[in-house]
């Protein structure tokens, strides 16, 4: 039986560790990159031209994993990517599988769902968290009024701005985290506000935690 070759992008150690040791005590498995951005693994990725999935995070250090969706099926059309992510808000799903990926699994999931996911996606099939299902279809039941409360507008980055914002970091904090400039965080922030029709930071951050 042919042995998968998985990768792992995560910028929370502990969880890319644990997954990464979870595939290493299944003979099946070899885990052939686990790193923290996109950008190391598109550093790694030239030595492993046999790999089959890559498990990928969204809010990563540097690019987001969803622009990252683009430079890997760039270099290596027949790789599959699952998201593997905490975020199951239309935004991200949508925008994730128009990117590319082939499949969106929350970070809650089991381990041993998760393997057989991978191994899911390998037999054709497209392994999404239940919950993230039933929203997709709900999103195309026409049945349903979707309200309109401009974070549909909002870009990847954009999110993962207002989310920092929500944790309570500073601009500085949020430019450091995200390898941008304070400048570049003011901007979106701006755009933030404007897009989902509020006039502060405290505004914008209740707007998305009542969401």
């Amino acid at each position: 039986m042919k042995i998968l070759n998985i990768a792992i992008v995560e910028d929370n150690r502990v969880i890319r560790e644990g997954i990464e040791q979870y595939f290493s005590e299944d003979p099946l498995f070899t885990c052939k990159i686990a790193v923290d951005s996109v950008e190391e693994f598109l550093k790694n990725v030239k030595d492993c031209p046999d790999l089959d999935v890559v498990l990928l995070d969204i809010n990563l250090p540097g690019m987001s994993g969803i622009e990252g969706i683009h430079h890997i099926k760039h270099q290596f059309p027949n790789v599959s990517i699952i998201m593997l992510t905490i975020y199951k808000d239309e935004k991200h799903v949508f925008e994730a599988l128009k990117a590319g990926s082939d499949g969106y699994l929350l970070k809650n999931t089991p381990l041993k769902s998760i393997k057989q996911g991978v191994q899911q996606i390998l037999e054709e099939g497209a392994p999404i968290s239940p919950v993230i299902a039933k929203m997709v279809i709900s999103f195309f039941n026409p049945q349903n009024k979707h309200k309109v409360d401009g974070f549909e507008l909002l870009s990847s980055r954009e999110i993962e701005v207002l989310h920092a914002l929500s944790e309570g970091l500073p601009f500085k904090n949020i430019a450091d985290k995200l390898f941008i400039t304070i400048d570049t965080v003011r901007f979106h922030a701006k755009n933030i506000y404007k897009k989902l029709q509020v006039n502060s930071k405290l505004d914008a951050v209740k707007k998305y935690l009542n969401r």
